[in-house]
């Protein structure tokens, strides 16, 4: 871990965020380690009991609809599982208004279509998921560690650092993706807040419950679409945000704020990385994308 924070030590100071969480995974002995270093009054502040809670973005969508599905697989008819791998035609965004949002995201017609990340059929899962009963939240809280949450659930007193602006004020606490903002309810796009801690444990227990990465390893090999049951794969190796020595099954997610998972299920082996990284902008993450490679890099050859 002592060349982890090397980078981070090199790399933090001229970066436009505040703070990094990195977590190194064994899935093989269950284990985890991780650390978090903030700036703090002109220096770096490292902590091994890392307490900062991060806004996790899109790393929100295979902690709720890919577990759901790994849970719950006989709930997933062939429109909803479309929709998983982002191959249903929903458009990737738009601003939606608070009353009546669900008949958008109910309107569109599914078919099957290339590849189009998007945050529109994340809903759509979700939605579908609700028509049947079949209550997402709740299902995922008994996988969740108790350090990993929704936005709305977050008591005011746990430490989140600043991401962008709402009306021209620094954003603390609430969500980043204005949609989750807006409509104040639970969504599986993004609104979930973690600890890296929180993080390393709630895949923990996502594999102990589901075995996911076995299936998904095993799923990559049969297709050479880019998402596999909601999580994503590394399609260029030697330029990948995993960091060079990512293995060929290597699967894992990204986040807007400056978010990361990854992990190569050959090695048993993953990493997290959490950032505020849309402190003030969300245009250049050259700095954080630097970041992620480094530190992915140097992850891989611990194994």
């Amino acid at each position: 871990m002592k060349s982890l924070l090397h980078i981070i030590h090199s790399l933090l100071p001229h970066s436009p965020f505040d703070a990094v969480g990195v977590g190194v995974i064994n899935f093989e002995a269950m284990t985890f380690e991780a650390f978090e270093v903030e700036k703090s009054e002109g220096d770096l502040l490292t902590r091994s009991e890392p307490r900062i809670y991060f806004d996790l973005a899109s790393l929100t969508k295979p902690l709720t609809n890919s577990l759901t599905y790994f849970l719950k697989p006989e709930s997933f008819d062939e429109k909803m599982k479309l929709c998983l791998s982002h191959r249903g035609g929903l458009p990737s965004w738009g601003l939606l208004p608070r009353v009546d949002w669900e008949k958008i995201i109910l309107g569109f017609d599914i078919k099957e279509s290339e590849t189009l990340y998007s945050d529109f059929s994340a809903l759509r899962v979700f939605l579908e998921l609700s028509k049947k009963g079949v209550g997402q939240k709740e299902i995922c809280q008994k996988i969740w560690d108790k350090e990993t949450m929704y936005w709305l659930d977050l008591p005011p007193w746990y430490p989140t650092l600043q991401n962008g602006y709402v009306n021209g004020h620094p954003n603390f606490k609430e969500v980043h993706d204005p949609n989750a903002r807006n409509l104040r309810v639970y969504c599986p796009h993004a609104g979930i807040f973690s600890t890296v801690d929180g993080l390393c444990r709630t895949l923990l227990n996502y594999e102990q419950e589901t075995g996911m990465l076995g299936k998904v390893k095993n799923d990559l090999k049969t297709h050479a679409h880019r998402f596999s049951f909601g999580w994503d794969r590394v399609e260029n190796p030697e330029n990948t945000l995993a960091g060079k020595g990512a293995g060929a099954s290597t699967f894992g997610h990204l986040g807007f704020t400056g978010q990361s998972i990854w992990i190569d299920p050959d090695r048993k082996l993953g990493h997290v990385i959490l950032s505020n990284a849309t402190k003030h902008s969300w245009y250049d993450k050259q700095g954080l994308n630097d970041l992620r490679r480094a530190l992915g890099e140097k992850v891989w050859e611990m194994k």
